[in-house]
């Protein structure tokens, strides 16, 4: 681990989310805060008195800044929060027509057909985001095909948000309800303190999270029964398992700690796409229209990119033909020249063509 106090590195983050409790952890951040503010300190002291309080000018404008954002960021919240209840409504309405509740007039199925709401709805929309499609397998898909909501709140003490995923009776788990939880130092400028998900009751041999290999005893053997062996895959479901930070110091070093911090970022990313992207524009996500609108601009820029390089490859072709003809010209004059001094010593005269006499017609030039 770094002892440096200057150098405020992964190693240093992770120690300080080694702490047992949030003051504890808040204190270590502010002592890194005071010791980037002695740093800074000895720049301010560095400076000349006419620039200092061109300076000190400059940072009494920075504290206006800070108290007007200060205040949007109170005002956002007040206004997140009123327009989270009036989403309400609307998303009641979609899960009822998503999971058959209700019937949209016009749409009654054939009296032999028993197919209810939107098949899927909630596996397509997810898989339809990159973020998230890097996290489904097919393994996953067949319980996915049980989710009937997803739903997301704040918490407080300390700040963060819920997940709640909402799941029909399956063959998979018992529970209806899996949550993630994510716990915040500041939801502002958010510094995650840890995640917390629900312990997933899998019915026998019904996990996603592992895989049993069963290994053939060796020739010989006494034990005649096959050995068995759990392992965990890649799931959509380790979601709810989220990475956690060891509780002592000494558990962890500087390349583990960077490697737990990416993941910690990793699982942050998959959360707040769910509540950002997936929660409020599931219809336009599950239509593909949201992928369209989020992915086709990458796309386009693709494209242009390989135009771009098209183009740079045949204007190397077309430099690479004009050093072929210059070269081609240079042994032509070459030849001439030599066939000039084959002349001028009494050589064999070249035949006469259609071009200029000791030439070969410009048609045959290229053969």
């Amino acid at each position: 681990m770094s002892t440096n106090k200057d150098n405020f590195n992964v190693a240093d983050l992770s120690t300080a989310l080694n702490a047992e409790d949030r003051a504890d952890l808040v204190n270590a951040l502010k002592n890194k805060l005071q010791d980037l503010a002695g740093k800074h300190s000895d720049v301010l002291e560095s400076l000349t008195p006419v620039v200092r309080k061109r300076v000190d000018a400059l940072r009494e404008i920075q504290t206006q800044h800070d108290d007007l954002e200060a205040k949007f960021f109170e005002e956002r919240a007040i206004l997140e929060a009123k327009y989270q209840k009036l989403y309400q409504p609307l998303y009641t309405k979609r899960y009822e027509i998503v999971n058959g509740e209700v019937e949209v007039e016009g749409s009654e199925p054939a009296k032999d057909v028993e197919e209810k709401g939107v098949p899927d709805f909630w596996l397509i929309a997810m898989k339809n985001n990159e973020v998230l499609a890097e996290e489904i397998s097919e393994r996953d898909e067949g319980a996915l095909k049980f989710l009937r909501d997803i739903k997301w709140s704040r918490v407080d003490n300390p700040k963060g948000f819920k997940l709640e995923f909402y799941f029909d009776t399956n063959t998979f788990f018992k529970n209806s309800v899996l949550t993630k939880t994510y716990h915040m130092i500041d939801e502002d400028e958010p510094i995650l303190e840890k995640a917390i998900g629900t312990e997933i009751e899998w019915y026998p041999g019904k996990s996603l999270t592992q895989k049993i290999l069963k290994k053939k005893p060796k020739k010989g053997s006494k034990n005649a029964k096959p050995i068995t062996k759990t392992e965990q895959c890649e799931s959509f479901f380790n979601f709810f398992s989220p990475p956690q930070v060891p509780e002592e110091d000494d558990d962890i070093d500087e390349d583990a700690a960077e490697e737990l911090q990416n993941l910690m970022e990793q699982d942050y990313d998959i959360g707040s796409t769910i509540r950002d992207k997936i929660i409020p524009h599931a219809v336009s996500w599950f239509t593909g229209e949201a992928a369209q609108d989020e992915y086709g601009d990458i796309e386009e820029d693709d494209d242009e990119e390989d135009e771009d390089d098209e183009e740079d490859d045949e204007d190397d072709e077309e430099e690479d033909d004009d050093e072929d003809d210059e070269e081609d010209d240079e042994e032509e004059s070459k030849n001439r020249k030599k066939s000039s001094a084959v002349r001028k010593k009494g050589g064999v005269r070249a035949p006469a063509g259609d071009g200029p006499q000791g030439e070969r017609p410009p048609e045959c030039k290229q053969q």
